[in-house]
């Protein structure tokens, strides 16, 4: 009797651990398929092609964070602005799951739908942001917004809680731009946030990242940041293409055990046009 019971009890336990295992296994399979949809909204809210302008490279990286089941929403973005400015982007949005990439998409296509109203990267981001308070969307994000005049090289730049950026000139200059900027973008209405004024120079170049570039278990943001900035020192003076720093930046990227996105961003001089001096008619 006694040993009739044992195996009942024996056929039970197994009946449940095999519902649990199919149960566990189906839910394993839906979060993946979350990721992946995550993944694939990322990659299709990033743009496909980049402006063309003589003397101007623009070259980017990116890498979605699928460590484990999660999912970020870093971004980059480039376009031309209707006063023949090409503005630029680069952020990243709280969290790590589907909304978090569905509310990337929000700010960048609200970053173009004001840049048509707006250049200037200090009121674009502070409309931006006051759009997304609005929303009341319980998320927020870090942004830097440059925007790049063709005609003398001059770059204004605004940050929204975001990374400096990383410049290096050919004559050997170089360092991380950590001026003050303004809180990330959709938490504090009437946010405003401070305009850098910059010159991109014949064979130099601009880096715009975002942290899962530079930070990680095995590196700290100053470390990686300093060591991205070795890159572009590099690349200037042996005269590589904003692509192919681009991809050293990113090379980086995957040594510093980092459980988020990578996005980089790098504009460059490559020296095939004189820009006008801003004073010049």
């Amino acid at each position: 009797m006694f040993r009739s019971r044992s195996v009942d009890d024996g056929e039970e336990l197994l009946d449940r651990l095999g519902t649990m295992t199919t149960r566990a296994r189906e839910l394993a399979a839906i979060q993946r398929s979350r990721v992946e949809l995550a993944v694939e909204l990322q990659r299709g809210m990033l743009p496909r092609d980049l402006p063309h302008l003589p003397g101007i490279q623009l070259g980017v990286g990116y890498t979605p964070a699928t460590h484990g089941l999660n999912v970020g929403g870093d971004w980059y973005d480039a376009f031309p602005l209707p006063d023949g400015s090409i503005g630029m982007s680069i952020g990243d949005v709280q969290g790590h799951n589907i909304e978090a990439a569905a509310f990337m998409g929000q700010v960048r296509v609200a970053l173009r739908a004001l840049a048509s109203v707006t250049a200037d990267p200090g009121e674009l981001l502070a409309r931006t942001n006051d759009l997304l308070v609005s929303l009341d969307a319980d998320l927020f994000a870090t942004c830097t917004f440059m925007r790049l005049d063709p005609r003398t090289g001059t770059l204004d730049c605004a940050r929204a809680g975001h990374i400096p950026h990383i410049w290096a000139t050919a004559d050997g200059r170089s360092g991380v731009d950590d001026r003050e900027g303004g809180p990330p973008l959709g938490v504090l209405q009437g946010a405003t946030f401070p305009v850098a004024r910059h010159r991109l120079t014949e064979g130099g170049v601009f880096v715009l990242l975002t942290d899962g570039v530079v930070e990680g278990p095995s590196l700290s943001l100053d470390d990686g940041l300093a060591q991205v900035t070795r890159l572009a020192e590099i690349a200037v003076v042996a005269g590589m293409s904003s692509d192919a720093l681009a991809r050293a930046v990113m090379k980086l990227a995957d040594s510093v055990g980092h459980e988020d996105d990578a996005a980089v961003l790098v504009v460059g001089h490559d020296g095939g046009t004189r820009w006008r001096r801003p004073t010049d008619p």
